[in-house]
């Protein structure tokens, strides 16, 4: 996908909000290799790794929003910013616009806490 306008249910950040996902996403997928590093290393409880959620979560939401051109808090707030200004946002006007961007919204969410939940689970029987 390369849009660099709105599309209700698709695409709803241009490149700059683009590059802040990633980076969000980068910083997550690190804090969760280094954290499970630290767990192993000092021998952490095993229920205690379940907390590795949080930072997968937290990447996998990047990623995924950076991906698909699509920031989740604006699809649930109605939102979206094409500027050069990352947090400059525009407010969706149609009710049907803002309905298709929750789902869209609700999706990324859903696969991101599955993501989470995963290296959580992971993390947790190795």
């Amino acid at each position: 996908m390369n849009s660099q306008t709105y599309v209700p249910g698709v695409c709803n950040i241009g490149p700059a909000e683009i590059v802040a996902r990633k980076r969000i996403g980068w910083i997550g997928f690190l804090a969760t290799v280094l954290l499970w590093a630290a767990c192993i290393f000092f021998g952490i409880a095993a229920p205690w790794r379940l907390l590795l959620f949080i930072p997968a979560a937290m990447s996998a939401t990047g990623f995924i929003q950076a991906y698909a051109h699509f920031c989740a808090g604006f699809g649930m707030k109605g939102l979206f910013n094409f500027g050069t200004e990352v947090g400059k946002t525009e407010t969706v006007q149609q009710q049907e616009f803002r309905k298709m961007d929750r789902q869209k919204a609700l999706r990324i969410i859903g696969y991101s806490i599955a993501l989470g939940v995963a290296i959580a689970l992971l993390a947790f029987y190795l």
